[in-house]
C-alpha cells in the first residue's frame, strides 16, 4: 500500500501537485482491533470526536478514503459504519457475498472478485468431472460460512449432491477444536467421497488436512481456493503430498513491476542507523490519540521470510485499491496535466467517479461493476510435485466458462486419471431414480413401467403416457395405440363367421325340409308354418352375429341388443302357441276344446303377432332408457385401445331381454311334466329341451358378459347368439328332419297325432 502511495505521490499526471497522506493501521484479524482505528476515521478533521448530524453533507472526517481490511469478517464490521458517512472503503481481500448488497454497503468496495463467482468456478469444475456426489467443509467464520452456503445452493440446481456439509473451528485453541476436526474427519470417511470442497483460511485448513494425515483418511481431490492454497500450507503440514490431488482457484492478476526491488530496498534501509534514528523520531511526534499499532515480532522480519509473498496474488489488489480512489480523487478535483484545483473534497462525492469511470494501473483497465467489486477472472491451479517441490501450476481458466487441461492433471489414482465421485450411476435412458435411504441424492435406477415413459435425465419418476398412447418398459417416448376390436380377417373372427355360415345353412336346410313336408303329420305338429317362421328367425339371429365382427360403431352397437331379441322372441312366438295347447290338453282337458282355438290354427297367429308387438314396444323403451353405446376401453388392454360396446342402462338391458326369458320359461313350464303316450311323437320333449339349453346358454352369458372387458366380449355375443340358435335348431327341429328324411315311415298320423286331436282322459273321482 505504502509502495502504491508512493508511485502516486511521484507522479505528474494522476495527481499533481498534491500529496497523499495516510495512516497503517495492523488489525490483526480481530474486528475490535479494526474498529478501533475505523472509529478514529470517522471523527471530525482536526478533532478526536464524531459529529451527531442530520447531515453530513459538509461533514469532513480525518480520512477521505479507506483502503482495506482484508477479511469479510471485519468488513462487515466497518463497512456499515463506513456506508453511514459514506466514506470509500475499498477492500482488497474481503470476497463475502453480503458486502455485494449495495443498499446496505453504499460506499463499500472491492478489487476481487466475490464468492458467487468463486462458487460458480466451483461449481462448473464438478460438473467437468462429473463429480456429484461431495463433502463441503468451511471455517467457522463468515469466509467460510458464506461461501460454503452460496455452493449449497448452486449444487443443488446442478445436480451435485452433498454427503456432507461442516465447519471447523478457526480457534484452534478452543478444547473442542479438536475433537471437532476428528469428527469432521470421521464423517468424511464415511461417506465415502472422492472430492472434497474447502472453503477456509490457512490455519484451519492447515488445521484440517493434519488430521486428514493422521487419521488415514486417504487420498481424496481436495478443491479449494486461494485463501489456503497460496499460503504456507503445503510447507509448514507434513506428509502434505499424501493428501492426494488438490485444484483451486485462485484470481488471475497481473504483475506490480518495481515492487520486488522496493520490499528490498526498503529491507535494506532499515538495517542502517540512520533510518531506526528516523523512525524513533517520527514515533515520538505520533499523535497521543492514535492506537498503537506496533508489531512487536515485526522487528525480528527478515527480506528471506517474505520473499515467497511478493509475488502472490493479493499484492495487486492492494494496488489496484489505491490507484481506484486516486483516479476518483482525480476526477473528483478535476485535476489537469498541469496540477489540481486546491478545491476540498467530500468523502461522499467520490462515490460518483468510482461506480462510473474506468481506470488503468499499469496499461490494464479496470471498473467496478454493480455490486462494486471487479472480477477479472480466475485460474485453476494444480498442486504439482515435482522432486518433491511443490509447483502451482495453472491447468485451467474460468471466465464466464471453465476451461480446463485435464492432460496436465495428474490424479492419484493409479492410472493417473480423474476419480469418480458418485453416490449413483448415470440412469439409462428409460429410468428413473428411486431415492434409496434417507439421503435425496443416493438412488438406484428403476426401469420405466409399461405406459410410463423416462421424461428427463434427472426425473425421480416415470411420466404416464396420455390415454390415446402407450409404451413398452424403459420407453423414452410413448406410441399410438391402435385401435382393437374383432377382425373379418383374424383366426378368431373367421372361425366365428365360418361357425355363422354352418348354423345359417342349418337353419336355411332345415327350412327347407320343413317347407318340403309342410303338410306332413309331423311338420304339422311342430306347429306348420309357425315353424317356418321360428326358422326363419333362426335364420335371422345367425346372420345377425355380423354386426359384432368388425369395427364398431354407435348404430351398430344399438342394433346389437335389438336384433338378438327380436330373432329370439320371433322364434319362442312361434313356439308358445304349440306349449301353450299341450298344456291345455294335457293339465287342463275339460277346457281344452274352448281354449284350444287360441293356441293353434290361425287364431295362432294373433300370439305370435302380440308377443311381436310386445317386444317391440321393449326395444323402443330399451332405445329410450339407454341403448348401448360405442365405449374406448383404454385399460383393458396395455398397447391397444379396445372399442367395444358398452351397457349404458342394465334396466334397459333386463326389460330387453326378460320378456323373452318369460316366454322361455314359460314354454318350459307347459311341457316339462307333459308324458307322452308309447309310440306316439314327445312333441312336448323338443320344446322342454330347446327352452333348457337357452337358460343354460344365458347363464353363461350374464356371467361373462358382465366382467369381460376385452375383444372376447364380442366373441361372447357370437358365441352365445349361435349356442342359442344351435340348441334350438338340435334340440327341437333336427330330430324331425332326421324323421322326415332317415325315417319317413315314422311321418304318419298314428305315430305324430296332435295332441289336440286325443280323446280327453276322464278324472277319476273318488
Amino acid at each position: 500500500m505504502t509502495f502504491a502511495i508512493e508511485q502516486i505521490n511521484n507522479s505528474s499526471s494522476l495527481l499533481p501537485g498534491i500529496t497523499l497522506g495516510y495512516d497503517l493501521y495492523d488489525t490483526c484479524f480481530e474486528p475490535l482491533v479494526a474498529l478501533q482505528p475505523s472509529l478514529l476515521f470517522l471523527t471530525r478533521k482536526g478533532t478526536t470526536g464524531i459529529g451527531v448530524l442530520c447531515n453530513y453533507t459538509e461533514y469532513q472526517p480525518r480520512v477521505t478514503a479507506v483502503i482495506g481490511p482484508h477479511k469479510s469478517d471485519l468488513c462487515l464490521v466497518t463497512a456499515k459504519l463506513f456506508s453511514s458517512f459514506l466514506i470509500p472503503q475499498v477492500s482488497y481481500g474481503a470476497s463475502s457475498e453480503t458486502l455485494s448488497n449495495t443498499e446496505l454497503y453504499p460506499s463499500f468496495y472491492r478489487t476481487v472478485p466475490s464468492d458467487k463467482n468463486l462458487v460458480e468456478a466451483v461449481v462448473l469444475l464438478l460438473n467437468h468431472f462429473g463429480w456429484n456426489w461431495v463433502a463441503t467443509v468451511g471455517s467457522d467464520d463468515e469466509y467460510g460460512r458464506g461461501a460454503q452456503a452460496l455452493f449449497l445452493s448452486m449444487a443443488g440446481t446442478n445436480n451435485i449432491c452433498i454427503a456432507f456439509e461442516g465447519l471447523i473451528p478457526t480457534d484452534l485453541a478452543e478444547p473442542s477444536a479438536k475433537k471437532q476436526l476428528e469428527d469432521t474427519v470421521r464423517v468424511i470417511n464415511s461417506t465415502e467421497v472422492n472430492v472434497v470442497v474447502l472453503f477456509s483460511y490457512s490455519l484451519p485448513a492447515q488445521a484440517l488436512l493434519e488430521h486428514s494425515i493422521r487419521m488415514g483418511l486417504g487420498k481424496k481431490v481436495w478443491v479449494g481456493t486461494e485463501a489456503w492454497m497460496l499460503s504456507d500450507v503445503s510447507a509448514s503440514t507434513p506428509n502434505i503430498q499424501s493428501i492426494g490431488t488438490v485444484l483451486g482457484f485462485v484470481m488471475r492478476t497481473g504483475t506490480v513491476p518495481g515492487f520486488q526491488e522496493y520490499v528490498a530496498e526498503l529491507f535494506s534501509s532499515v538495517e542502517q542507523e540512520g533510518f531506526c534514528r528516523r523512525s524513533r523520531e517520527l514515533s515520538g511526534l505520533a499523535s497521543a490519540e492514535a492506537p498503537d499499532a506496533r508489531c512487536q515480532h515485526c522487528d525480528h522480519v527478515t527480506l528471506g521470510d517474505i520473499w515467497p509473498m511478493l509475488g502472490v496474488t493479493s499484492v495487486q489488489p492492494v494496488q489496484v485499491a489505491v490507484y481506484g480512489v486516486a483516479h476518483a480523487l482525480h476526477r473528483a478535483l478535476g485535476c489537469t496535466s498541469k496540477g489540481c484545483p486546491k478545491t476540498p473534497i467530500r468523502s461522499w462525492q467520490l462515490l460518483h467517479f468510482m461506480n462510473t469511470l474506468p481506470f488503468e494501473v499499469n496499461g490494464q483497465s479496470f471498473r467496478f461493476d454493480q455490486s462494486h467489486g471487479t472480477n477479472p477472472g480466475y485460474k485453476l491451479i494444480f498442486w504439482a510435485w515435482r522432486n518433491g517441490t511443490l509447483t502451482n501450476l495453472p491447468v485451467g481458466d474460468y471466465d464466464q466458462s471453465l476451461d480446463v487441461r485435464k492432460a496436465q492433471i495428474e490424479f492419484h489414482t493409479a492410472d493417473k486419471k480423474e476419480p469418480t465421485s458418485e453416490c449413483f450411476r448415470r440412469c439409462q435412458p428409460g429410468q428413473f431414480r428411486r431415492i434409496k435411504g434417507f439421503n435425496l441424492c443416493c438412488y438406484d435406477c428403476t426401469d420405466c413401467s409399461e405406459n410410463t415413459f423416462w421424461s428427463s435425465t434427472d426425473s425421480t419418476s416415470c411420466s404416464p403416457c396420455p390415454r390415446h398412447q402407450w409404451a413398452p418398459a424403459r420407453s423414452t417416448r410413448c406410441h399410438d395405440r391402435s385401435e382393437r376390436f374383432l377382425f373379418w380377417d383374424e383366426p378368431l373372427g373367421l372361425a366365428l363367421v365360418t361357425l355363422m355360415a354352418l348354423t345359417a345353412a342349418l337353419s336355411c336346410v332345415t327350412a327347407l325340409l320343413f317347407l318340403k313336408h309342410l303338410r306332413t303329420p309331423l311338420a304339422q305338429l311342430s306347429g306348420g308354418s309357425r315353424g317356418l317362421l321360428a326358422l326363419l328367425c333362426l335364420l335371422l339371429l345367425s346372420l345377425s352375429c355380423c354386426l359384432y365382427v368388425g369395427r364398431p360403431s354407435a348404430a351398430l352397437c344399438r342394433l346389437q341388443q335389438l336384433s338378438y331379441a327380436l330373432c329370439l322372441n320371433g322364434c319362442f312366438s312361434a313356439l308358445v302357441p304349440k306349449a301353450l295347447e299341450i298344456a291345455l290338453v294335457t293339465e287342463f282337458p275339460g277346457r281344452a276344446p274352448g281354449l284350444r282355438r287360441w293356441a293353434s290354427g290361425g287364431r295362432a297367429w294373433l300370439l305370435v303377432a302380440a308377443s311381436l308387438l310386445t317386444q317391440a314396444s321393449l326395444c323402443l323403451c330399451h332405445l329410450r332408457l339407454g341403448p348401448d353405446f360405442l365405449v374406448a376401453d383404454y385399460e383393458s388392454l396395455p398397447r391397444e385401445v379396445l372399442l367395444a360396446c358398452g351397457t349404458q342402462s342394465w334396466l334397459a338391458f333386463a326389460l330387453l331381454h326378460g320378456y323373452n326369458s318369460c316366454l322361455a320359461f314359460a314354454c318350459f313350464l307347459c311341457t316339462f311334466m307333459v308324458q307322452t303316450p308309447p309310440r306316439r311323437y314327445n312333441v312336448a320333449r323338443g320344446v322342454t329341451f330347446a327352452t333348457l339349453i337357452c337358460f343354460v346358454v344365458w347363464i353363461f352369458f350374464l356371467a361373462v358378459f358382465a366382467t369381460l372387458r376385452t375383444v372376447l366380449r364380442a366373441v361372447t355375443l357370437i358365441c352365445t347368439v349361435l349356442a342359442t340358435a344351435l340348441g334350438i335348431l338340435a334340440s327341437y327341429f333336427v330330430p324331425k328332419c332326421c324323421i322326415m328324411v332317415f325315417r319317413p315311415d315314422l311321418n304318419t298320423r298314428d305315430y305324430c297325432q296332435n295332441p289336440g286331436e286325443e280323446e280327453p282322459q276322464e278324472v277319476n273321482r273318488q
